[in-house]
Order: structure tokens, then sequence, then C-alpha cells
């Protein structure tokens, strides 16, 4: 064998499971392939760089204890490595009273996580918070704020130094495995071999395990995530990050306030059908995305499902007005003049064939090989203990 491992993909968890296969065995030979320019940009690099705190699983899950133990592996790594992070709390802001019952559920689910929490009181809110207006709020001190690239970056460095082989602008184009390896074919024309293969290809998991033979019953279906950076004049308008209490019905927490650790503040973002998995700017289409899902009927079934919220994300992403609405339930003072530059980031999101969103782990597992068809937000903020995971199922099944 030329490799012990080959791993596909550049993003955090890809570097981070890449991290942990040479921190238990500093002999294994590695190679890790990104098809990619760099590291980190695609999820990685578009997420909204919050180190979760892990108020929002259901208590005792598997999402919840790799969200604690992930945060404060962020934070140690970033310390050992100098790179910058604050711990700047959140602020889940109810400003209905259906809203305030659900807080309090959420309140009761942090605690049985171990998770401090405080309530705050619409006066206090005031106080700490001018700007921000809601009925209660649950403050989160344990939240905080990074750049994930910067992390994926002193990640790539640490792995060089350690001697493992990172491969940049190499994409993989076939996989076969035998009873001794797998082989990986390349858009550089060359052939990699390697005992085992981890894939955690992120947008393009279900593709990378197709290319390897697997039955793969999911879709990725691509959500975009839009939002506007404030401008500079507003970059003081909140202390901590402020997000609504989110509806339990929905996959996605709404639309909040973040501080960047970059000293910006975005507001968003929303969670809207995209048409392309990897086109950032507005109106982005690739028909080899748009075909992938009009021909699958779990996204059909997925879309009947979701329809009413699916087309008031349309509406608010078509409509700057209606978006401003949805900000100025917590933060009255905003104005349109405010949405100023806009970005986006792209969420990998499975169905399943029945229609189904997946919203926990997904992993399909060839005869030497361990495909990460998804990866469950947090997963930046979870990233070393999700890497930790997949070497202990890839040790488990060798």
């Amino acid at each position: 064998m030329d490799y012990s491992y080959i791993i596909i993909g550049g993003g955090i968890v890809g570097l981070a499971t890449a991290r942990e296969l040479i921190a238990r065995d500093p002999a294994a030979r590695i190679v890790l392939l990104e098809k990619e320019a760099d590291f980190g940009l695609h999820q990685t690099g578009h997420n909204s760089g919050v180190i979760h705190a892990g108020v929002y699983y259901q208590p005792g899950s598997l999402k919840a204890q790799l969200c604690r133990e992930g945060a404060e592996a962020t934070k140690q790594f970033c310390r050992d490595n100098g790179i910058e992070f604050e711990t700047c709390g959140k602020l889940i802001v109810a400003t209905s009273p259906i809203e305030v019952e659900r807080m309090q559920a959420l309140a009761g689910r942090a605690a049985q996580n171990g998770i401090e929490i405080r309530p705050v009181g619409s006066a206090e809110l005031a106080r700490i918070e001018p700007n921000v207006r809601g009925l209660e709020a649950l403050l989160v001190p344990a939240t905080g704020i990074v750049d994930y690239r910067r992390i994926c970056l002193a990640m790539a460095e640490r792995l060089r130094e350690a001697g493992i082989e990172l491969r940049l602008a190499t994409r993989a184009t076939g996989i076969v495995e035998d009873e001794t390896g797998v082989t990986v074919t390349t858009d550089t024309g060359e052939a990699v071999r390697a005992g085992r293969l981890i894939a955690c290809a992120g947008l393009q998991s279900d593709r990378i395990a197709s290319l390897a033979g697997l039955p793969v019953r999911h879709r990725i279906v691509p959500f975009r995530g839009e939002y506007y950076t404030l401008p500079a004049d507003k970059s003081a308008i909140v202390r901590h990050l402020i997000y609504p209490v989110p509806d339990p019905e929905l996959p996605f927490l709404g639309i909040h306030l973040t501080r960047m650790i970059d000293g910006r503040v975005t507001v968003g973002p929303n969670a809207v059908l995209g048409f392309s998995r990897e086109g950032y700017a507005r109106g982005s289409v690739d028909l080899a995305d748009v075909a992938s899902m009009a021909g699958f009927g779990g996204f059909w079934s997925m879309a009947r499902r979701n329809l009413r919220s699916g087309t008031t994300e349309f509406r608010n992403s078509l409509l700057r007005r209606r978006y401003l609405e949805e900000c100025r339930k917590y933060c009255p003072s905003l104005t349109l003049a405010d949405l100023g530059t806009p970005g986006a980031g792209i969420r990998a999101q499975a169905v399943l064939d029945d229609g189904t969103l997946v919203q926990d782990f997904l992993f399909l597992d060839g005869p030497r090989s361990l495909h990460v068809c998804n990866a469950p937000s947090p997963a930046a903020t979870s990233a070393m203990p999700i890497a930790r995971m997949i070497v202990d199922r890839m040790e488990q099944a060798a």
C-alpha cells in the first residue's frame, strides 16, 4: 500500500479526522485529497463563525455531548495555536408569548445538558442590549465566535509538520475497493492507493459515495443561508449574539444578529432552497445540481411537506423588506439601508428517498471505507469530537 489512509475532503471535519488518525498512530501514512485550491472553502468557510454551546439538543443526545466537547476543544485549539476567539455569549430573545413558552422549554433542555444559562427579563435586556427588544431572553454565556477557516489553515500546517500529505486541487474521479485496499483515481491522472478510505465530502457526500458504488438512499439538497453585513457604523449595535427562539417545526435557527471575529456584524441567515451546491453568488444555478434534485423523488416529498415555510423563505429572500421585518422583531432600529453587503453560505442538507430531512449523523460503510454523508449542525464546533467518533467507527470495522 502506498498509504494507510486516504481522506477525501479538506473541510474542518476532514482535517480534524486526519489529525485524530495521526494522533493515534504517528506512523500512519495518510494522504488527504481536496478538490479546491485551499482548505475550508465551502461549508467551513461560509458559516457564521459561532462556537455553539449546545442549547438546542435533546438532553443526553450525541449531538449535545459532541457540541459541549467540541466547544471546549475548539477554544483549546485556538489557545494552543494563537487563533483569536471571543466568548461573547448569546441571547435567545422571545418576542411573543408562544416564544416565551418555547424559550422556557429550551432553558430546561439546556439545564439538563449541563449548560450554564441565565434568564434575562425585558428590563435587563434593554439595559445590556439597548438596541434589542423582547419580552424575555435567555443568556448563554459560553457561546463564542471564531474564524473557522483560520482553524482549518492551522490544522493543515500542523498536519504537514506531522508528515501527512495534503494534496490540493485534486478531485476524486473514481473509487474502487477490493479485499486488500482502496484505489482512488483523480483528475490529475494519478491513482492513489491505501488500506482504508474516509470520505468527508460535505456538499458532495452523496456523489462520492455513489462513486464508490455504495447504495445511496439520500441526496444532498443545498439550502442557501443568505445574510447581510451591517455598515461599519453599526458594528457596535450588539454586544452579544442575538438569536430568535427557534420554531421546533423547522430545522433552522432563524435570522439572527451575529458578531464576527473581524469586527463585522451580520444579520441572517435565512434558509432558502439553492440551485447550486457551490454557487454562493445570488442567482447561481448549476444544471447538474438542479437535475440531481429534480430527478430525486425524496426532494419532491420534502418540498410538499415544507411548502408553506419554503414559500415564506423565498419571499423573504426576494423582498428585502420582508427579510428586514424578521430582524426588526427583536432589533426595531434596523432599516433597509442597514442591510449592506450580501453574502451566503450553503448547508448540505441530506434528504432521504422518502423526503425525510436527515438531522442526525449518516454514515455509509464500504468493505474498507467510511463515508460521512451527514454531519449535523453544528459540525464546525463539534469537528474534533466528530473526528474521534469517525476514527472509532473505522477502527471497530477493521
